[in-house]
């Protein structure tokens, strides 16, 4: 009666022991199952918008951009920018397709968002047309918040139609405002507010200036209004 009664004991625990390793099987199963999907939902999606074409150049412009929870999670979308608008995406970066021959190469060789581009062209009486390519790119976390986002810089850059020779224009810590050609002259001028107080914002308490490009020889552009000008205005405004 005993060995019966002890016979029934073990086999009861082994029962119970293998229900007990079934279960955690299937929860961690399930875990580790919850946990692909959750990696998989939350990783972004590289997309390529439609194809930009200018007239006359050799070539394609390929938008790469970029969907998915991380996006939303990287700017708000209230947040985005006059391109992500234009193409309801982030935008990353180009790939300039060469139709000759089928030669392709990307913009940009980092992780930027482009936050509006424009084809600029100069029209000089006697002398052929110049056209670039001007970019507003947020390449930096200026503001320290671990994402690139419309609260940090916006620098300005241009390429040639190739999208290539990729030069920064505006300073560091600085956003374009907005951006306009003068008639006859090969030269862009630019408006920007610095971040004067490094506060790490871009605010109201900024200063305003104008920087002057020179696209013959392009490269971070010469501030218009100097400290000493400023001080000046101060001192008549304030006095």
């Amino acid at each position: 009666m005993k060995k019966n009664y002890f016979v029934k004991n073990v086999v009861a625990t082994i029962f119970v022991a293998s229900l007990s390793l079934s279960c955690n099987t299937n929860i961690s199963q399930k875990t580790e199952s919850a946990q692909a999907v959750g990696q998989q939902q939350t990783q972004p999606q590289i997309n390529y918008g439609d194809l930009v074409i200018k007239e006359p150049t050799d070539y394609l412009m390929i938008p790469v951009n970029s969907t998915g929870r991380d996006v939303e999670k990287e700017v708000g979308l209230d947040d985005y920018s006059r391109s992500s608008k234009r193409y309801n995406v982030l935008l990353y970066n180009f790939i300039f397709y060469r139709k000759q021959d089928g030669a392709s190469h990307l913009l940009l060789n980092k992780k930027a968002i482009i936050n509006d581009f424009d084809l600029v062209e100069i029209k000089t009486p006697g002398q052929p047309s110049t056209r670039v390519w001007l970019y507003q790119i947020i390449d930096q976390d200026t503001n320290k918040d671990k994402k690139f986002n419309q609260e940090d810089a916006v620098i300005g850059y241009i390429s040639d139609l190739s999208g290539k020779n990729l030069q920064q224009v505006t300073p560091n810590n600085s956003k374009i405002i907005n951006w306009v050609v003068v008639p006859g002259r090969k030269e862009i001028f630019i408006k920007i507010i610095k971040d004067s107080n490094k506060d790490n914002k871009f605010s109201a308490a900024d200063q305003i200036n104008f920087v002057k490009v020179n696209l013959a020889q392009p490269g971070i552009g010469q501030e218009i209004i100097s400290g000493q000008i400023e001080q000046e205005i101060k001192s008549l405004i304030m006095k």
